[in-house]
């Protein structure tokens, strides 16, 4: 479980360094050693990642990584998608709310142009 955490976390990490539209369609699968494995969804995006290479693999040893070959699969059919980060999102409580419409109140009443004055005679 350890390791399929790390490989999400490095794949997190070196996807904003693939060439633009690619990292939709490339997955990091393992490091095996001294070897960098990617999973792609089409042949068409095995060889743009292939011509990705020397930066790819520059970037993941900036970050750690002892690599120093990229292996890419083609796998049939598109790759599982992304997995985020999932937040749970609760219901604001009664008092949480009450805070919060004050706060907003207060900016509405700051927000208001001041009284006009008249003009002294």
């Amino acid at each position: 479980m350890r390791r399929a955490l790390w490989l999400e976390a490095l794949d997190l990490r070196l996807r904003p360094l693939l060439p633009p539209g690619l990292a939709a369609h490339a997955q990091l699968a393992n490091v095996d050693g001294s070897k960098l494995v990617y999973l792609v969804d089409a042949p068409a995006w095995n060889a743009r990642l292939r011509l990705a290479t020397t930066p790819l693999l520059d970037a993941a040893r900036s970050i750690g990584l002892d690599v120093t070959h990229l292996v890419v699969k083609t796998r049939r059919g598109p790759l599982p998608p992304q997995s985020a980060p999932q937040r749970q999102v609760r219901p604001m409580s009664h008092a949480s709310r009450s805070a919060l419409d004050s706060a907003l109140a207060s900016l509405r009443e700051s927000a208001e142009p001041p009284p006009a004055r008249t003009p002294r005679k």
